[in-house]
């Protein structure tokens, strides 16, 4: 019942202030989701997070992080791109593009650190800011979004045909499609329409 459960978090906070351990209510009621997590499976989440991801928090607890990914092969590039500097520099951002319970993608904010750098996703917390207001999602197409992430990879078109076993002149075509698509004259403005960042930190691959 919502009379209940709205008293017990005012104990809970009337407790904190007591005690002085704010742990666990900023950890709950921070506005920017948080997760903690064991080889990429959500062992707990606040409950900005789970109303990001339009979840409760027990149906993300102990779920592996894919179900809020568009794609399983997204799922594992991003895991590939960030282990390496996770493990140099214990941190690791970017912005990317994620799947809520209804299906409907949404770009956000992503920040992390481990806990434990010799294996970096053994144990980790993350942070997730939604960029809805500020960036609306912009349907690609799968092969739209395949040569934008490798364009975010600093690829030449040609490099991109052979990853995708294409044409040169294809790649360019579906290239200057997306220039005209984001109103844009060049890849840089390109990425940069995208996720207003440096293209080492959009990460959109499906």
């Amino acid at each position: 019942m919502p009379g209940i459960g709205s008293n017990i978090v005012e104990l809970l906070i009337d407790e904190a202030y007591r005690s002085g351990r704010f742990e666990e209510i900023a950890f709950l009621h921070a506005p920017v989701g948080l997760v903690v997590t064991e080889d990429r499976v959500i062992r707990d989440c606040n409950i900005a997070f789970a109303e990001m991801f339009r979840y409760a928090r027990d149906q993300l607890r102990d779920q592996t992080f894919s179900i809020l990914y568009p794609s399983r092969e997204e799922f594992v590039n991003i895991r590939d791109r960030g282990i390496r500097t996770l493990a140099e520099k214990n941190v690791y951002w970017d912005e990317r593009i994620m799947a809520r319970s209804d299906g409907t993608l949404f770009w956000c904010r992503v920040r992390g650190h481990s806990f434990t750098p010799d294996e970096p996703l053994a144990r980790a917390v993350w942070s997730f800011a939604d960029l809805s207001s500020i960036r609306p999602y912009n349907e690609l197409t799968r092969r739209e979004r395949e040569i934008i992430s490798f364009l975010a990879d600093g690829l030449t078109s040609k490099e991109i045909a052979l990853k995708l076993d294409i044409s040169h002149r294809t790649v360019e075509v579906y290239r200057a499609k997306l220039l005209k698509k984001f109103g844009v004259v060049n890849t840089s403005s390109l990425l940069q329409a995208l996720g207003h960042i440096d293209a080492d930190h959009v990460v959109d691959r499906a």
